[in-house]
């Protein structure tokens, strides 16, 4: 399933082969405590996630969350640059930005030419931003720490 591109001088892979494997650091924003929680997503629930476009909403038995829906509000990329939701592709281009998303200006009408990723996930995005949009019966911390409780009354008990 490799697909190439080549040329004379250069030749490029296209698509994942189904050997290589995309890991994802996806940061949940949970809208009714204002907590964040972070999760590490791979395998083929983050292959699930490449081709998403910033402002879609997933479903979150993808990272780990079943009954929630979660919407993706950005990212970054493998060399730290934000994803933009108003560009379009799964590229990395420099844009002459004003005060903005990826530069704020110190002084009034500084522009700067900044580089921005496109507002599609693909294999080089490292870390995904999502937002919940839809809640479970099941609050987020009982089911990505089943035994969070147990460990902070263990921690308290060694304190005492």
């Amino acid at each position: 399933m490799l697909e190439l591109y080549s040329c004379k001088h250069h030749e490029l892979n296209v698509s994942l082969g189904d050997n290589e494997m995309v890991e994802f650091k996806v940061v949940i924003n949970d809208t009714k405590s204002g907590k964040s929680h972070q999760v590490q997503v791979s395998g083929h629930h983050a292959n699930s996630l490449i081709g998403k476009k910033i402002g879609d909403e997933v479903d979150g038995i993808f990272i780990s969350l079943p009954g929630y829906k979660l919407e993706i509000t950005g990212g970054t990329d493998k060399n730290g640059f934000p994803m933009r939701k108003d560009f379009p592709g799964m590229r990395r281009r420099r844009l002459l930005l004003s005060d903005s998303l990826g530069f704020h200006a110190k002084e009034k009408g500084l522009r700067m030419k900044k580089s921005i990723h496109g507002n599609t996930v693909n294999q080089d995005v490292v870390q995904i931003n999502m937002c919940v949009t839809k809640f479970s019966s099941k609050p987020i911390e009982k089911i990505l720490n089943p035994d969070g409780d147990k460990e902070k009354k263990e921690e308290a008990k060694e304190e005492q």
